[in-house]
């Protein structure tokens, strides 16, 4: 099975900016030369993570909502006495949600339900530039 690598570049806010990459993945995929097989993206951070979700309003409000309720931005961290950067919770948002994800593409597209999108979360607790790896494995 061949492998081809490629990339995104973002540009994010922080603080749980959440962005929807579909469009990008299916971009990065197109320009393949690949029909059927397996993509994978992966963020090479320790304070983001990739999902599914709805991407509208309403969920991502919910979605935000729930990572505050569960962890708390406000609460003793002990990374942050260690570094003094505050992005404690950043990093175990992160390891929650996990780095990577890969969804299975027929035909040159991406085998998305419906009301299913790829979404980069940025939890981190300033603005930054990322570059995500896009790995397309197929024939």
């Amino acid at each position: 099975m061949a492998v081809e690598t490629y990339s995104i570049k973002l540009e994010t806010k922080g603080d749980a900016d959440i962005q929807d990459i579909t469009e990008a993945v299916g971009a990065v995929l197109y320009e393949s030369k690949f029909s059927n097989g397996i993509v994978t993206i992966f963020c090479p951070s320790a304070t983001s993570a990739l999902t599914t979700i709805e991407f509208e309003s309403g969920c991502i409000s919910d979605l935000r909502r729930l990572f505050d309720e569960i962890i708390d931005p406000n609460r003793h961290y002990d990374h942050n006495a260690r570094w003094g950067d505050g992005n404690g919770h950043s990093h175990v948002r992160a390891a929650l949600m996990g780095p990577s994800f890969t969804v299975p593409f027929i035909e040159n597209r991406l085998t998305l339900g419906t009301w299913q999108q790829i979404i980069y979360l940025d939890f981190d607790n300033r603005p930054r530039r990322r570059e995500l790896v896009v790995q397309i494995m197929g024939e």
